[in-house]
């Protein structure tokens, strides 16, 4: 539910075909209302011709409700054939995160999460194992067990997307989840998923990737945080962290750096997504930082 506030701050995240005056125009109109612009930042994307803008604006206290500030801006959204959405700067996303046995990826982002350092709330976790739930429920989260077999996965997907919608959640972490999710959930999600994986990807796959990278004497270690879609690990990058290794880095060594390259990138991304940073271009994205 969305409860219609007076925010002393607002977002605008915005992509429209590229054109003179879009700065003027949007700048233009939040002064007229007494809006002070805080940050700014716009990419004119010469290959796709498109425009991508972030605003954020201090308002006079109590002036205008979202509703109103979103009633009032539809024109001139409509004028420029806009995509657009405008939030309360303050409101925290709502984000389940999905996990499997592995820890490290869910320990980092609920530690950056009741430390303050993350733009998101924790109201639940999901696993296909119970390995992690004493690890969940440590951090006063509730702890939600989905066992999924190629018999149960249909079922255990509908709970999910159920969960999805009774809690409000507004974005899916995969933190090291191992089950790929249905085309059909992957739709469902479309844009408010987030994927991480090791950026060996498509070399060394299956089972114990660092083993074989360290085999074939690999010289950098990275991880990859993308957008889920039905392509497998092919969805719009968001970011990407790399590591140098050379060939005194053991195999253990190997996969503390990689798991370290993980973390980093699911947390930024996670972030970045949860702050309206990241927008969408075609199948690649535009961070806007």
């Amino acid at each position: 539910m969305t409860i219609d506030t007076h925010p002393a701050r607002i977002t605008l995240t915005l992509t429209c075909p590229d054109r003179p005056g879009i700065v003027h125009a949007v700048t233009g109109y939040f002064l007229a209302r007494g809006g002070d612009i805080a940050e700014s930042q716009q990419y004119g994307d010469p290959d796709s011709g498109r425009f991508f803008m972030r605003v954020e604006v201090r308002l006079p206290q109590g002036l205008r409700s979202l509703q109103e500030l979103r009633a009032e801006f539809e024109p001139l959204a409509d004028s420029l054939s806009m995509q657009w959405t405008l939030a309360d700067t303050g409101a925290r996303t709502r984000v389940a995160i999905l996990v499997s046995k592995f820890d490290h990826c869910l320990n980092d982002l609920l530690f950056r999460w009741r430390s303050g350092h993350l733009s998101i709330d924790v109201p639940v976790v999901v696993s296909n194992h119970r390995d992690l739930q004493p690890l969940v429920e440590s951090y006063g989260v509730e702890f939600v067990h989905l066992p999924v077999t190629p018999d149960t996965k249909p079922a255990a997907e509908a709970a999910l997307a159920d969960l999805v919608d009774d809690r409000e959640i507004e974005l899916v972490v995969l933190a090291r989840y191992m089950q790929v999710l249905s085309d059909d959930l992957c739709r469902r999600l479309a844009g408010r998923a987030i994927n991480i994986h090791h950026s060996f990807l498509p070399s060394f796959k299956g089972a114990k990737p660092y083993h074989q990278a360290h085999a074939r004497g690999v010289k950098l270690v990275g991880a990859t945080a993308h957008y889920v879609t039905a392509d497998l690990d092919e969805g719009p990058i968001i970011e990407q962290q790399v590591i140098r290794v050379d060939h005194a880095t053991s195999v253990e060594q190997l996969t503390v750096a990689g798991r370290d390259a993980e973390a980093l990138a699911l947390a930024r991304a996670v972030q970045w997504h949860a702050q309206g940073r990241v927008l969408l271009n075609g199948g690649s994205t535009i961070v806007l930082r």
